[in-house]
């Protein structure tokens, strides 16, 4: 039996602070040159919020209630936190486990879903970072994804229901709820679960809501990209929502991010929310699952079902838990 005595928290990142912007997108765009017209239209995004991105200082926050609820029922399991795009990096973790003799450790993505970008990418810089470790980088095993699992399911559902409670009630029922993905090429999206999961999500979600009617669009698609990507695009989408329903109230539950970032901040609380003023459509967007206490007793369901073959699996809807392993052809690049 494997023996599990870590888990690592496996995130996006972010800058945090104006100094840090450049080497960060510079780390996403993975070597790619990318036109001066693009990263200074990037860099302005982030700079309309001091340079900062929120999801570190989110991801700090679930890592220390994570801490909390495994030494409440799972003593003894280390926590560590590696990012793929900037500090502290994946490869600075898992240097730091090596050094703590770390003997095998368990993998939580910050990403419900299943695609290239948002899992099998993951692995891959891990096992890269643990070749350059060397032999004394523990084996890392991810946790299955938990797109159907009610410790995210039932805390997204509460979410939205705290962003209708803001509406007078009498205007609930008429104001339409559009969840949001991050958008991904074509070539992604065919191969890989993400659309089917996040459908699933979505119907599970609004069903505990209460809400029979919702829609489903995407954001942060790549500035002047060429290739064809999953659409509909938010704001073209709540565009035509305008134009064909003219609803009052529209809630926008982003269901796709688990955290606050500044692709949040910009698609939905800056350029969103200028269409709706310019509309007269009242926005509200929901708050981040974060460190709902759901969701953080979630991980430790998910770390307990690696440790004991006889802990439950949970899952909502009628696909099941996801497999511990991944289909070997699941989640593939576009290369």
């Amino acid at each position: 039996m494997p023996q599990f005595d870590a888990v690592l928290i496996a995130s996006f990142g972010g800058p945090e602070g104006p100094e840090q912007v450049m080497p960060y997108l510079h780390n996403v765009a993975g070597g790619k040159n990318l036109p001066a017209s693009v990263i200074d239209e990037l860099v302005d995004r982030y700079m309309l919020f001091g340079g900062v991105s929120p999801i570190n200082q989110q991801t700090r926050a679930l890592m220390v209630a994570l801490a909390g609820e495994l030494g409440a029922h799972l003593p003894g399991m280390a926590i560590y936190w590696g990012n793929r795009f900037c500090p502290p990096t994946l490869d600075e973790a898992i240097a730091q486990m090596a050094e703590d003799g770390i003997r095998e450790a368990l993998v939580f993505v910050t990403s419900a879903f299943g695609s290239y970008p948002s899992c099998r990418a993951y692995m891959e810089e891990i096992e890269r970072a643990r070749a350059a470790v060397g032999s004394a980088a523990p084996p890392m095993y991810k946790l299955r994804l938990y797109y159907n699992h009610p410790g995210f399911i039932e805390p997204m559902a509460q979410r939205v229901l705290e962003a209708f409670a803001q509406l007078p009630s009498e205007r609930r029922s008429a104001a339409r709820l559009v969840f949001t993905a991050h958008s991904l090429p074509l070539a992604f999206a065919e191969r890989s679960p993400y659309c089917r999961q996040l459908h699933e999500a979505c119907a599970l979600v609004a069903e505990r809501a209460s809400r029979a009617q919702w829609d489903l669009a995407y954001q942060s698609r790549s500035p002047q990209t060429t290739v064809p990507w999953l659409e509909p695009d938010v704001v073209r989408h709540v565009r035509i929502l305008a134009e064909q329903e003219k609803p009052n109230d529209i809630v926008v539950a982003p269901i796709g991010f688990l955290q606050e970032n500044i692709e949040v901040l910009y698609e939905l609380d800056v350029r969103l929310a200028e269409l709706c003023g310019e509309l007269g459509i009242n926005l509200i967007r929901t708050a981040p699952i974060g460190t709902h206490p759901r969701f953080v007793q979630m991980i430790r369901e998910l770390v307990l079902e690696r440790i004991d073959p006889n802990a439950p699996r949970l899952a909502l809807g009628a696909s099941g838990p996801w497999p511990d392993r991944c289909p070997a052809d699941c989640c593939l690049s576009q290369k």
